[in-house]
């Protein structure tokens, strides 16, 4: 007890240091509000202007990784194409290419239209009406790669009159884009189109 009275003697006995004569004025009443309202004041002014600051901050970043991850404008303008259909031929087949890959937009002659709607469904490894794969009747859409491995078939060739041949694996389709012989499991892909009107068509 008599220790710990010595002690808490001697710590209140030890003046508190004061080193306000050693500032500046200005420097006082800059740093060292007088009144707790103005502390208060500079406070919130302070933490204001922070979040703001961070905010910004996080806008930027934010904004940065919705550009990167954004696809790029090639991508964007080959979304969708569109094709106009007048000047293809009846029987002829036009390659365009959408999204990287091409497109075969095949105007079929009424022989080949029936020809395809007299088949046989029991015949086919991958069994699909013809009207089933076909918007309208005489023009055909199809993905022109092959099912197998990713090849570009030939247009009219192969043992179907009008039909697509890939000649890296003999793969055989029909005019309806229908595997018929050849290691390929499945018929040619259609993509999504839509006819705007008689002479035009967007893909995708």
């Amino acid at each position: 007890m008599y220790f710990k009275r010595l002690h808490r003697r001697a710590y209140t006995d030890i003046p508190r240091p004061n080193f306000d004569e050693y500032r500046r004025k200005s420097n006082t009443d800059v740093l060292a509000p007088k009144s707790a309202d103005e502390r208060k004041a500079l406070r919130s002014a302070v933490s204001f202007v922070g979040c703001i600051a961070g905010l910004y901050s996080f806008k930027a970043h934010l904004l940065h990784y919705v550009l990167f991850l954004m696809p790029s404008r090639d991508i964007i303008a080959e979304a969708q194409l569109e094709v106009k259909l007048n000047g293809i031929p009846m029987g002829k087949v036009l390659i365009v290419k959408w999204r990287g890959k091409p497109v075969f937009i095949y105007h079929r002659p009424q022989s080949i239209i029936e020809q395809e709607r007299a088949v046989d469904l029991s015949e086919l490894r991958d069994p699909e009406k013809d009207d089933d794969r076909v918007k309208r009747s005489e023009w055909l859409v199809v993905v022109g790669i092959c099912t197998h491995l990713g090849c570009v078939p030939i247009p009219n060739a192969g043992i179907i009159p009008g039909g697509f041949f890939c000649p890296c694996h003999g793969s055989h389709f029909d005019a309806a884009g229908r595997i018929r012989k050849g290691p390929a499991a499945t018929n040619m892909e259609i993509p999504e189109y839509t006819f705007i009107n008689d002479d035009t068509v967007i893909i995708g």
